[in-house]
């Protein structure tokens, strides 16, 4: 950097700004110093830079492993939901730390920072910690969670309208004339939750009654999501349309229904949630309720950004849109 500096004729700290982007250096000097440290081949130190800024230029993202809902990594709506975090990190010259850590020990979350590993911490997924999400964030980690948005939250979330979503899903199915609609969704999850009180507040604008037995609060794994459907179908209670709070356990449904002989979309419509890629090319093709997953992962990484320089991050919620497929499609 002194070599840099001393051809450039300017000191070394000019140097430096104009090699880390800083706007303090003008553009002229800055292009003459970046044509200088190119001949030389000189790279700035990355790691050295991080440890002289008390920054490790990574960000943890952490997919909390709970026992009772299963998710796994290779899951499409968190691949994709990673894919637009790690565009968004990217872009910004960050790297992507991931990280799976059980759902009762999430201070583990806020080590990452304090030990650290990464500047700040996305977490997908609230779960059933929202207070403890609280105490982390009141720590002082900086902390970005996908999910709902909750009474009494002190942490930032970025998430869609759950429950206009909820409401879209099972409007639709209520307007193509389906009268028994169920719900497969852990209810005790946030956002699940808000995406019943959809459920029941499409119901409630066409003044139609609901049977509580249709709905079902199963975790989505696929196994439990096919034993469920199974015990709908030799149960006393019938249905005509199906509204699954993720897609996979709508495409799940779905190959259960055909399976048992039941025609989709002609004796049950399904919408699903989260328009993954695979919900286009199923068959039936999946009507759904789209996440907006690139904009999810700028609106994540925005977020923390905020919350790194030491500025408050309020929360987002994204839209939600409905897309209409072939399961809902009959005649």
């Amino acid at each position: 950097m002194a070599d840099v500096a001393r051809m450039a004729g300017v000191n070394v700290s000019t140097v430096s700004r104009a090699l880390s982007g800083s706007s303090l250096a003008n553009e002229e000097t800055r292009a003459r110093i970046v044509e200088i440290a190119a001949a030389l081949k000189y790279t700035v130190n990355a790691a050295g830079q991080s440890l002289r800024l008390g920054q490790s230029r990574t960000v943890g993202v952490v997919i909390p492993l709970d026992p009772v809902s299963q998710g796994h990594v290779s899951d499409p709506f968190f691949l994709a939901l990673l894919g637009g975090i790690a565009d968004a990190l990217t872009e910004r010259g960050y790297d992507m730390l991931v990280s799976r850590i059980h759902v009762d020990e999430l201070e583990k979350a806020g080590q990452l920072v304090s030990k650290g590993r990464a500047d700040g911490v996305i977490l997908i997924g609230q779960w059933r910690h929202h207070e403890h999400l609280n105490q982390i964030a009141v720590g002082g980690t900086p902390l970005v969670v996908w999910g709902a948005q909750l009474p009494h939250q002190r942490y930032t979330t970025v998430g869609t309208d759950n429950a206009l979503g909820g409401e879209l899903a099972t409007g639709h199915l209520l307007d193509l004339g389906a009268r028994r609609v169920a719900f497969l969704g852990d209810t005790e999850l946030p956002e699940f939750r808000q995406r019943h009180a959809g459920y029941l507040n499409a119901h409630a604008k066409r003044a139609l009654l609901v049977d509580p037995s249709l709905t079902r609060p199963v975790a989505l794994i696929p196994e439990m999501v096919q034993r469920e459907v199974e015990a709908m179908l030799s149960g006393a209670s019938t249905f005509d349309a199906l509204f699954a709070a993720s897609d996979v356990a709508a495409m799940t449904a779905i190959s259960t229904l055909l399976k048992a002989g039941v025609r989709v979309p002609d004796d049950v419509m399904v919408v699903g949630y989260d328009d993954i890629g695979p919900a286009a090319y199923t068959h039936p093709s999946l009507s759904t309720i789209r996440q907006p997953m690139p904009e999810a992962g700028q609106s994540l990484v925005a977020a923390l950004m905020l919350q790194i320089e030491g500025a408050q991050a309020a929360p987002v919620v994204l839209p939600t849109t409905l897309v209409i497929r072939d399961s809902t499609r009959r005649g």
